[in-house]
């Protein structure tokens, strides 16, 4: 079985998407970005926290396939640069 941040690296996402949410990650903050996708409250762990966000992107990711008129462009960046700082925040704990 695959670990959590294997799964991460095989995602395939536009170039733009990611190249966006790279940008936004260098400026991650976990308390806005988490509490804007998660609800308020306690904040859960980097890696419960990712996979929840993965679960949202997914949701997202198929609105965009389907032409949703729903998707919102925006969210969807938004929530990938959640998840590249979750894992950044994880891959270093793990060091």
């Amino acid at each position: 079985m695959k670990d959590i941040l294997s799964i991460l690296n095989d995602l395939r996402r536009p170039r733009l998407l990611i190249r966006a949410a790279r940008e936004g990650a260098q400026e991650y903050c976990r308390d806005s970005h988490l509490k804007r996708h998660l609800g308020y409250g306690a904040l859960p762990r980097s890696g419960p926290a990712l996979m929840k966000l993965m679960e949202i992107e997914g949701v997202l990711n198929d609105q965009r396939h389907r032409e949703d008129a729903g998707y919102s462009l925006i969210k969807h960046v938004d929530v990938l640069i959640a998840m590249m700082g979750e894992a950044r925040l994880l891959r270093t704990s793990h060091m």
